[in-house]
């Protein structure tokens, strides 16, 4: 429990503390690393609009140590309060403002930040523009928290994989998120819902796409799509998982994703996602890969085909 409360209020106060940078311009471009290379251009490869995106943010790995967030609001922070925050923890911080500026800000925007005292320039790309007033530097909307909240736990991937996603929905404004016939071919398997508010510490939900995996399937995003009756996941503790996204959600006409989900009375906006058929994995591949685990049988979580038997 305690990874789960650290997670969603470290979250809370980058959503926050961002309203004084979201507006603030750069004075140059960081230079990228060669794993950031490297996944640029898989993420190019794959995509063919703003729709595409890769997963990889782990949220309960971040730490709260030190910080409070007592009197802190959504308005009028001070680039010192984030400045704080963000050396902290700069290697994991960075991490979260990259996502956060991806789901927030348009594509071909940046959103940069000098830390000091060591002048170490950060700059982070934009990409799917959910949050239109709040990237221009007006504060969060509700609509805006929610969808931000989404996308943040559509990328939510504590094994820290990259996994390729097709992210589907509207922003918050009610804009589509663009798609192609080709993206949705691509990205063949429903994955799930995603929706919640961390702004305001409601929490997050995940929930599966119409469908489920098979005792035999798993997949390295443990906050996505899960078996039938999973309703837990230890490996991803941020998330609350609801079910089946149709019972609490409402697809659009064309029945491509949701347009809004209710929990506890409350309606949020959603991201819906799909995955690729070769990132689902199956127990008697020949491959032990992430979400599989040995033992003596035939499914996910028992592969003795694939990954031995546990012997010790």
């Amino acid at each position: 429990m305690a990874g789960r409360g650290a997670g969603r209020s470290v979250v809370t106060w980058v959503l926050a503390s961002t309203l004084s940078l979201v507006g603030a311009t750069g004075c140059g471009v960081q230079e990228l690393s060669a794993e950031e290379q490297a996944l640029y251009m898989q993420e190019q490869a794959i995509r063919e609009d703003n729709g595409l995106s890769l997963n990889g943010l782990s949220l309960n790995g971040l730490s709260l140590n030190g910080l409070s967030l007592n009197g802190l609001s959504l308005n009028g922070l001070s680039t010192t309060a984030f400045a704080n925050w963000f050396n902290g923890n700069p290697a994991a911080h960075d991490q979260l403002m990259r996502y956060m500026v991806r789901c927030a800000v348009p594509a071909g925007q940046t959103r940069s930040f000098v830390s000091q005292p060591s002048g170490t320039l950060y700059t982070w790309q934009g990409g799917l523009g959910l949050a239109p007033s709040w990237a221009n530097g007006a504060p969060a909307t509700v609509a805006e928290q929610q969808v931000i909240s989404a996308c943040l736990a559509a990328h939510a991937n504590n094994y820290g994989l990259h996994v390729p996603i097709s992210v589907l929905g509207r922003d918050a404004n009610g804009a589509n998120i663009p798609y192609s016939a080709d993206e949705l071919v691509t990205f063949s398997r429903k994955e799930s819902c995603f929706f919640g508010n961390v702004f305001t510490n409601e929490g997050l939900f995940a929930g599966n796409d119409r469908n489920a995996l098979n005792a035999e399937e798993s997949t390295s995003r443990p906050c996505g799509l899960r078996g039938y009756g999973e309703l837990t996941n230890e490996e991803c503790t941020q998330l609350k998982r609801i079910g089946q996204c149709e019972q609490h959600c409402s697809l659009d006409a064309n029945g491509a994703y949701y347009t809004q989900c209710t929990v506890n009375g409350v309606q949020y906006k959603p991201i819906t996602t799909r995955m690729r058929t070769q990132d689902i994995h199956r127990c008697g591949d020949g491959v032990c890969q992430q979400g599989e685990s040995c033992g003596w049988g035939t499914t996910a979580d028992s592969c003795r085909s694939d990954c031995g038997s546990c012997s010790r």
